[in-house]
């Protein structure tokens, strides 16, 4: 019986290596082709032979681009709004979800409705146009970090992460004085490293990857972030003069597209291992309990 286990398991995982390996190599490929794509020559792209290696190896796109000022401005508004606005999701959603983590409170059934019932429904796009249309949040940073405030999937793992914790803990600081505020401040959140820190991760690389509410609701080029500025050379947005009006400038036009999701992706490739560590463990933990 044992031998035969064993005999499974070895099997089991030498599928799982291989589906898994499978997996990687397909998810990483095309990265791999844009980054190639990003230092190819324009007429190798052209041509089709640009693959896994670049053909015809050249800085001159990433010189193109760097030399750009909208580029570099929209790239400042995303670190900006990302920044703001994972501050004020984490500390919304630390705030919300302390709060529902504790079985005593009155009318708790009723805010854990609330938030859920956000997950299901929502007012609609023109209806939340006019919203921030009315709060004269158009144009201004407000627009992008306040109404995706709080994730409700975030909220729901933090708050379980959150009750899953030793109440004891809680109890002895409320004896010894301590009130509601240095309790979270002092005890529950030096201990929730792992599950803020996945917290921090999954609001950051939202708010880095959003475009449409900044597509939506400013209409000031200086005030896009890099997203957009993306989303409009993929679209075919760009034109002549932003690409460049002469003949030389104009053979960057395929590769830039490449150069600038590079460039727009290494932010979060810098910032991922440092919280990779406690990714698993804070997901983990905070799925325990529903």
């Amino acid at each position: 019986m044992t031998v035969d286990r064993t005999r499974g398991y070895q099997l089991f995982r030498v599928i799982n290596t291989i589906v898994l390996t499978g997996v990687l190599l397909v998810t990483l490929y095309p990265f791999v082709n844009i980054v190639a794509r990003s230092f190819s020559d324009e007429f190798a792209i052209r041509a089709g032979k640009v693959n896994l290696f670049p053909v015809g190896f050249t800085f001159r796109t990433y010189e193109f681009v760097a030399s750009d000022p909208t580029f570099w401005t929209n790239y400042r508004n995303t670190v900006v709004y990302t920044v703001v606005a994972t501050a004020i999701a984490m500390f919304m959603t630390t705030c919300y979800a302390y709060v529902l983590s504790k079985s005593h409170l009155k009318g708790r059934k009723i805010l854990i409705g609330i938030a859920v019932f956000t997950m299901f429904f929502s007012g609609g796009l023109i209806p939340n146009y006019i919203l921030i249309s009315s709060l004269g949040f158009t144009d201004s940073i407000w627009s992008i970090v306040l109404p995706n405030a709080i994730s409700v999937f975030n909220l729901l793992v933090m708050k379980a992460f959150f009750e899953g914790m030793p109440t004891d803990l809680e109890e002895a600081a409320a004896i010894d004085g301590m009130n509601t505020y240095g309790i979270l401040l002092r005890i529950v959140l030096p201990l929730s490293k792992a599950v803020l820190a996945t917290m921090v991760l999954f609001y950051a690389v939202s708010f880095w990857n959003s475009w449409f509410a900044a597509f939506l609701y400013m209409s000031q080029s200086d005030l896009f972030p890099v997203t957009v500025y993306l989303r409009n050379l993929i679209a075919g947005a760009t034109t002549g003069t932003s690409v460049g009006a002469d003949a030389t400038d104009l053979t960057v036009a395929t590769n830039i597209k490449s150069v600038t999701m590079v460039l727009t992706v290494i932010p979060i490739l810098v910032v991922y291992p440092f919280v990779q560590r406690y990714f698993v463990k804070g997901v983990m933990l905070g799925a325990v309990k529903g």
